[in-house]
């Protein structure tokens, strides 16, 4: 029995021995080697934060393509503002006979030109008035009866600009003296004084070539017209 029992003791022994050894790899197996030990590989952990990868979304576009701090406001160009109405005195008149004009043997229809001769702009606007002077002399105007023709707007005279007038009047007929078709006697004017609206005077002027004959003491007029009429 006794025997027995040594056996049993020395059989034992490497039995614990293996179990220890085995024991001893689970734990260092378990433990494992630092993730920076050669020849090794860490797990990924799924709570770790990845990195962020710089942003390639482009910028908002900028209106005009160039970015800017704070919107700018243009101001407004002092060329733009309106000039004032031409004086009396910045105004230079010239009259000639139009081509277009109705039949008969009178002036029909004459073009008077208002010429800027001062340094500044100015403006006209509107419909003039119409007289005849008698025998050149203002002093003896006999106004004309003016049916407007068109609309008026603001013209703008630069520096040796001009704007124009249309005047159409009642055409004489016939040869020497002529006559009027509503039995009236054809009147002849040296001159004529036209009145301009707003402040711009009046403004007498004589034809560059014969008389303002007219019958029945009307005429028809456009606006101060920013291009030549024919």
């Amino acid at each position: 029995m006794q025997q027995n029992a040594q056996y049993a003791k020395k059989a034992l022994r490497p039995a614990v021995a293996v179990v220890s050894a085995a024991a001893a790899a689970l734990v260092i197996t378990a433990c494992g080697p630092e993730n920076d030990q050669p020849g090794t590989t860490a797990a990924p952990s799924s709570s770790a934060t990845a990195p962020t990868a710089p942003s390639t979304t482009p910028a908002a576009p900028v209106k005009g393509g160039t970015p800017s701090a704070a919107p700018v406001t243009a101001a407004a160009s002092s060329s733009a503002a309106a000039a004032p109405t031409c004086a009396p005195g910045d105004l230079k008149v010239e009259a000639h006979q139009a081509k277009q004009r109705p039949n008969g043997t009178g002036v029909g229809a004459a073009i008077v030109a208002f010429t800027n001769t001062s340094a500044h702009p100015c403006t006209l606007e509107g419909f003039p008035t119409v007289a005849g002077a008698a025998n050149g002399s203002p002093d003896h105007n006999a106004p004309l009866t003016v049916t407007r023709t068109g609309s008026a707007a603001p013209v703008r005279l630069a520096p040796s600009g001009k704007a124009w007038v249309k005047l159409t009047f009642v055409q004489v007929q016939g040869e020497a003296d002529g006559y009027c078709v509503s039995g009236a006697t054809p009147v002849a004017y040296p001159t004529l004084v036209l009145g301009l609206p707003g402040g711009a005077g009046a403004h007498q002027v004589a034809l560059d070539d014969g008389l303002f004959a007219e019958c029945d003491n009307k005429v028809t007029t456009t606006a101060l017209l920013a291009t030549s009429p024919s």
